[in-house]
């Protein structure tokens, strides 16, 4: 029933909980679903049941009481099993916090039958156009890497409205299952399974109250939900979003490794001194980046993020992932020939986790020049002033 409250089903701990329990379907099937490059149908649904889905949608539609601590340490879970998994799950959550942004109306239609409506979003487009129309829009366009959009329900594409330069305006676009089609064009060396294919549409009328302004999210301007974690601008949380896979991976990687030391042990075979000291350092490198994480993600369950906490956090996440990419590199070279067997997860792992690396997101100098902006300007305003 629209705007039913239902009973929260999680608290940190059961989410956490469940979604451990859903890991486990996660990793069983991994090999597979990184052979077929997509999910089974199971695992998306223990997804679902976990509460990914619910995480982040606003309380008045069901949504579960969710911090970012509580969501990152979920998502890092699933991705022990499987880093494909994991991302899914994250966007999921993450993108009902895009969908927090609508009008009322809109959130209305989105989760009618219950806070579990599959949301996949994409934001990269060449040909994507909106064009104004009688009380919305019509949107054409293909939208790449639209991960998980085999099983969506909706999609949130973002697409400039066509029109004078002073008027184009960048905007968020809802579209029902049926408004747009798949193509299946994503064949990567890693993360495999997320299946993020192109997402179509061809001239679709899209009214007023499914869509929002992108500056508003990136800003944080939310002028329909009260609840703070609606209220957080873009980048302080965003890193989160694809972070908190890799470090599950990692922490899937040293599980791997430690089980290797064991049987070595086990065989009569003593670890050489190198092999033990790299995965110890690797263990550090991934508590560390777990920590980092946790801080980025406490500093936004605390507080609306101001100028600072957004430039650290946006440069934590991208630093967390480079220590884990680090540290996965060491175990699997630590493997020697035997990671390098298609048979052998940590391959899998080792290609997850530079594939996850890659994204534009995660990447440190953008996010190091950001942080660095703040103070050299007020450096440049200081010297102004004084001359």
């Amino acid at each position: 029933m629209t705007g039913m409250l239902l009973a929260p089903r999680t608290t940190s701990d059961t989410f956490v909980s469940a979604a451990r329990a859903a890991g486990v379907p996660a990793g069983r099937h991994a090999a597979r679903a990184d052979r077929e490059r997509r999910l089974s149908p199971d695992v998306v649904a223990a997804l679902v049941e976990a509460g990914f889905s619910r995480a982040l949608v606003p309380a008045r539609h069901g949504g579960e009481p969710t911090d970012f601590v509580t969501l990152t340490e979920a998502v890092a879970a699933v991705g022990e099993g499987c880093a494909s998994a994991a991302w899914i799950g994250s966007l999921l959550a993450y993108t009902a916090r895009f969908a927090a942004y609508l009008p009322a109306e809109g959130q209305a239609e989105i989760w009618a039958d219950g806070p579990d409506s599959r949301l996949v979003s994409s934001l990269v487009s060449t040909t994507a156009t909106a064009l104004a129309a009688d009380g919305g829009w019509r949107l054409s366009g293909t939208w790449t890497y639209a991960s998980g959009v085999e099983f969506s329900d909706w999609a949130l594409v973002m697409a400039v409205v066509a029109g004078a330069d002073e008027q184009r305006q960048a905007r968020f676009f809802a579209i029902p299952r049926d408004a747009y089609r798949i193509e299946e064009t994503w064949d990567t060396v890693g993360m495999r399974a997320t299946g993020s294919h192109t997402l179509v549409v061809e001239e679709v009328f899209v009214p007023g109250h499914r869509s929002f302004l992108m500056d508003d999210i990136f800003a944080g301007r939310n002028a329909v939900s009260d609840e703070p974690r609606h209220s957080q601008p873009l980048f302080a949380v965003n890193g989160l979003t694809f972070a908190a896979p890799v470090l599950g991976a990692a922490r899937g990687a040293l599980e791997l490794s430690a089980r290797a030391l064991a049987d070595k042990a086990a065989r009569g075979t003593e670890p050489s001194e190198a092999l033990r000291i790299a995965h110890a350092r690797a263990a550090g490198e991934i508590d560390a980046a777990g920590l980092l994480l946790t801080r980025a993600a406490l500093s936004v369950d605390r507080a609306t993020a101001t100028d600072e906490i957004l430039v650290r956090n946006r440069r934590d996440c991208a630093l967390a992932t480079q220590l884990l990419v680090g540290a996965v590199d060491a175990l699997f070279h630590g493997g020697g020939t035997r990671s390098q067997s298609a048979a052998d997860p940590l391959q899998r792992i080792w290609r997850d986790t530079h594939s996850a690396a890659s994204h534009m997101v995660l990447q440190f100098e953008p996010a190091a020049l950001a942080f660095t902006r703040g103070p050299l300007d007020a450096a440049r305003a200081e010297k102004r002033s004084g001359s």
